[in-house]
């Protein structure tokens, strides 16, 4: 049995351009918890504090752990996410509802990570912009599913 896959150019160029937002935010992630830690001269590894004789080995600083579960965050949504929209995309979906699925994902977790970790927000905010992002990526796996029933 052979199988022809097609998706629309436009839209996996759109697929291709969000995704590597999203890898470009995640790897971001690292240099804000690099910029927490060495601002305050904090490490989690001794060997890293011998660097200068006013840094510390410390776990909990509530300003580096926020960007730490900002980020841990990111690595449990953002992967799933890329994963299950290629997949929607060979579903032959509409171009103007997944290219705005997409936008919504990407804008989801950017704004996640600003009222998280940069400007920290009251709740709601953070849970809306996770849900706004896990909503999609629920919806996407949806309809792959449903395109195989």
């Amino acid at each position: 049995m052979k199988v022809a896959l097609e998706i629309d150019e436009g839209l996996f160029r759109t697929y291709l351009f969000y995704t590597a937002v999203l890898v470009i935010k995640v790897l971001t992630m690292a240099l804000l918890t690099g910029r927490h830690r060495f601002s305050k001269m904090i490490f989690a590894n001794p060997e890293d504090a011998k660097m200068h004789s006013k840094s510390k080995v410390k776990y909990d600083d509530p300003d580096i752990e926020r960007v730490r579960r900002a980020h841990l965050n990111d690595l449990e949504n953002i992967p799933f996410f890329v994963i299950v929209c290629f997949g929607y995309l060979l579903t032959n979906p509409s171009i103007y509802i997944a290219t705005n699925l997409i936008r919504l994902f990407v804008a989801s977790r950017i704004i996640h990570t600003i009222v998280y970790a940069v400007i920290v927000l009251p709740q709601p905010s953070r849970a809306l912009s996770w849900f706004a992002g896990y909503a999609t990526t629920w919806y996407m796996a949806f309809q792959v599913i449903l395109s195989f029933v």
